[in-house]
């Protein structure tokens, strides 16, 4: 079994994964279809893993599995992208932020059990400095939008939490395969509906595409669930924060984006967040 350390640096390497998507999508793939590259994203990623493990949930697991392939994929990939078409890049990254806060609120609401003050105290500090960190002041205010970011944080939050709190019978790659595949037959119709079909692909768009389907799917989500299944909830949430994070950093080293001693502030109080909540958790559990 992995020590918590390890465990914490490899769950890591999922949101930091995840980070690239922004980078990859403007500069790699055809433009205005994000649900469809959601779609190419996770149903694949699904489909690979599931001819790999050929494990099938019990009967009694059905519904977990259904459930969690909804939150965690499915709804929160379309809610992910309707804030992203409706909102400044910086400010559905702070909402999307309050994950962390959320897992706590159902900690406290589902499981019956009240976090530790500091950890409430650094997920808060984790919302202030992505907000230092990305947003601009000349963010425009969508309601539609806020409310999508806010829905998506909320079914991420409790697909975390109900991942660690109702594990099935299945191993990892088979549990992401499934998730995967369910929410991609829910995003198959909204794709298919509300974007015209695809251009004539170029290498790059192939390479990006793949790059998604691999990196940020198949490999990204394996990790995430198994550090959900070998951490707290809230530890495994916080570990999110570092996606805009790795965002940023690659839009300075690639895009020219500027960065500031807000933007600093902003990456240091994050890293302090993270390192916050992990010994909170920690400290909790013992």
């Amino acid at each position: 079994m992995q020590s918590r350390p390890l465990a914490i640096l490899t769950t890591a390497l999922a949101p930091l994964i995840w980070g690239s998507t922004y980078l990859v999508t403007t500069e790699f793939l055809p433009p205005d279809r994000p649900f469809t590259a959601a779609l190419i994203r996770v149903l694949p990623a699904g489909l690979l893993l599931l001819l790999w493990t050929r494990k099938m949930p019990k009967c009694g697991e059905w519904a977990t599995v259904l459930l969690l392939g909804f939150l965690n994929i499915g709804f929160f990939q379309a809610m992910l992208f309707v804030a992203a078409y409706r909102l400044p890049g910086g400010l559905a990254a702070v909402l999307s932020s309050t994950q962390t806060l959320m897992v706590l609120v159902f900690t406290w609401l589902i499981g019956k059990t009240m976090p530790p003050k500091a950890a409430w105290a650094w997920s808060a500090a984790g919302v202030a400095g992505i907000a230092l960190l990305v947003l601009s002041p000349t963010a425009r205010y969508d309601a539609a939008g806020i409310a999508a970011a806010l829905a998506g944080a909320a079914a991420m939050a409790l697909g975390v939490y109900l991942s660690k709190h109702r594990q099935t019978s299945l191993p990892v790659l088979a549990f992401t395969g499934w998730q995967l595949l369910i929410g991609g037959v829910f995003l198959l119709p909204v794709a298919l509906l509300a974007e015209p079909p695809l251009p004539h692909l170029t290498v790059a768009n192939i390479g990006g595409y793949l790059y998604l389907c691999l990196f940020g799917a198949v490999l990204a989500y394996a990790l995430w669930f198994d550090g959900i299944a070998r951490l707290p909830p809230a530890a495994v949430s916080s570990l999110g924060l570092l996606s805009p994070v790795c965002a940023f950093v690659l839009g300075w080293l690639f895009l020219g984006q500027g960065m500031d001693g807000k933007s600093l502030a902003g990456f240091a109080l994050v890293l302090a967040s993270i390192w916050g909540v992990q010994r909170a958790v920690a400290e909790k559990a013992t």
